[in-house]
């Protein structure tokens, strides 16, 4: 298994966010975490990229224990997070963010890089020089696409993607990700608009006040019970 957390518990103070959380990633694979908003979510993103500590448990990263390292180590390892938000960065241009997501590299590829990225996300390259905050919201989101696969990740988390996006934004969205995952990027996604998280992910984990109640291939989840009543708007007797 590529990334793992085993009873991940974190708190804020004495109040307890996570309780004892478990959860895994195979290499190749997009899993999605989902839950309203409150369940949790962010704190366990937060928590795997060296943001928190946890109170107890332990997270493992491509057989290695990351779970005690600073948030730049663990990224220099692979794990990049494109966070809620996107938080691009508004003064710098378009290009200077994507380099943003070098800036670890010791490599030679990079230029190649910035252009096959730019093959892919063609509006980024027209406005290149432009800056950062003067792009809509969907320009954002594929900028922060764009400048975590300059970082070359091993595996992608995604908190909340569609975040604020129109709905023909959220479609682009995740089908930037379905390409990704078919072209070997590995994902994890958390995301609150579960239908569309599901159809793009093999496997979920459902998320309610700190806990998974849930864990199960993405089409079983999709006609669970209470999957579809509490977070697909299906109604009990209904059938579509």
């Amino acid at each position: 298994m590529m990334f793992e957390t085993r009873n991940l518990e974190v708190g804020y103070g004495k109040i307890k966010a996570l309780h004892g959380v478990s959860l895994g990633v195979n290499a190749g694979e997009v899993v999605t975490l989902i839950g309203a908003n409150g369940a949790g979510k962010s704190t366990f993103m937060k928590t795997i990229s060296g943001l928190l500590q946890p109170s107890a448990g332990e997270i493992y990263f491509e057989g290695e224990r990351i779970d005690r390292l600073p948030a730049h180590q663990i990224s220099r390892r692979g794990l990049i997070q494109i966070p809620e938000g996107r938080r691009i960065f508004p003064l710098l241009s378009v290009e200077e963010n994507m380099m943003m997501g070098a800036f670890f590299r010791k490599d030679n590829a990079v230029k190649s890089d910035l252009e096959r990225i730019y093959a892919d996300f063609p509006i980024l390259k027209e406005r290149r020089a432009q800056m950062g905050g003067t792009l809509s919201g969907g320009e954002q989101q594929m900028l922060a696409f764009a400048r975590a696969l300059m970082s070359r990740p091993k595996l992608l988390a995604l908190d909340e993607p569609s975040m604020g996006l129109a709905p023909v934004i959220v479609d682009k969205v995740f089908k930037i990700i379905k390409d990704m995952n078919a072209a070997g990027m590995t994902i994890l996604l958390v995301e609150q608009n579960a239908r569309a998280a599901l159809s793009v992910a093999q496997r979920g984990y459902v998320m309610e006040t700190g806990t998974v109640l849930l864990h199960d291939k993405t089409s079983e989840l999709l006609v669970n019970d209470r999957v579809r009543q509490c977070y697909l708007g299906v109604q009990e007797g209904f059938v579509s």
